[in-house]
């Protein structure tokens, strides 16, 4: 990768990373599913620039409901039941796990040794912080953050159906496509009067998280992520995903002060660990049809 473009992928790794961060704080001002439907709206803007791309409405419909509306609106509850930031920026890169779980169940992708063995670190990994739910969040707070990871790797197998398509222009239509179903769940579950009071009295804090989390970690971050992908083998951009909980974690740290336990923070870096082996193994194999 040339020096520029690796300079881009970090960057993209520390915007996530700070994400996280903000969401907590947003949270502070903004109920779950409001802080979802701004970020969402602000990153749809561009589609008053750009035309829809060449993607069916089921389809753009499907990826919109997984990689964005149910991956983000389960963190943004996660975070706000209690579920630690740095925990939470590990546990959404076990979506790795499941994109390759789901990708052998589905399309016989069969992983190789090393993906396997990735996936029974990664999964002791999971089983570690189990261990740890319970002293400051509680148990559904952690069953409804794990929604984030299997959202997330089902989002990631229905864009491999999105091809041939500029990257900018469809995750524009796919945050409007989620905000217009949040907008309706935040005035059904919040009411017109807290969500437009929350709207009116929104401080210098709150804009500048959403920005972030919105303009900069949505629109920006996702479209050089794109980019990434499409000039370089996914084998060379993928890993630096690893830097998003490091970062996610050392911010959370200096932020909210937040502490691991032994068992906790071994699990965080057995989880990592077996992420890494995943995405530095080769692609799998194709299972043949059996006729």
């Amino acid at each position: 990768m040339k020096p520029a473009d690796v300079f881009l992928a970090v960057l993209v790794a520390v915007i996530w990373g700070l994400a996280f961060v903000a969401s907590r704080i947003a949270l502070d001002e903004f109920s779950p599913t409001l802080m979802t439907t701004l970020r969402f709206a602000i990153a749809a803007v561009p589609c008053l620039f750009v035309r829809k791309p060449d993607v069916s409405w089921p389809l753009l419909i499907a990826i919109s409901f997984t990689l964005f509306l149910g991956q983000f609106l389960a963190q943004a509850y996660g975070i706000a039941q209690g579920v630690p930031v740095g925990l939470t920026s590990v546990i959404v890169q076990s979506q790795a796990l499941f994109t390759i779980g789901f990708a052998a169940a589905l399309f016989g992708e069969r992983p190789t040794p090393m993906q396997t063995a990735g996936i029974g670190i990664a999964t002791v990994g999971l089983l570690m912080i189990c261990g740890t739910v319970g002293y400051d969040f509680s148990l559904s707070a952690f069953a409804i953050i794990m929604i984030c990871p299997i959202s997330f790797a089902i989002g990631n197998l229905l864009l491999r159906r999105a091809q041939n398509v500029r990257m900018f222009d469809l995750f524009a239509w796919l945050c409007l496509v989620a905000a217009v179903p949040l907008f309706a769940l935040t005035l059904a579950t919040d009411g017109p009067g807290p969500t437009w009071h929350a709207l009116s009295h929104m401080s210098l804090t709150g804009l500048v998280c959403m920005i972030l989390l919105g303009g900069v970690s949505t629109s920006i971050a996702y479209w050089l992520w794109g980019r990434l992908l499409r000039d370089y083998p996914a084998a060379q951009v993928v890993p630096f995903a690893l830097l998003v909980p490091f970062v996610g974690s050392a911010a959370s740290s200096l932020v909210f002060h937040e502490t691991f336990g032994s068992l906790r923070l071994a699990g965080m870096v057995t989880v990592i660990g077996g992420i890494a082996v995943m995405l530095l193994a080769k692609r799998p194999q194709i299972l043949p049809k059996i006729a």
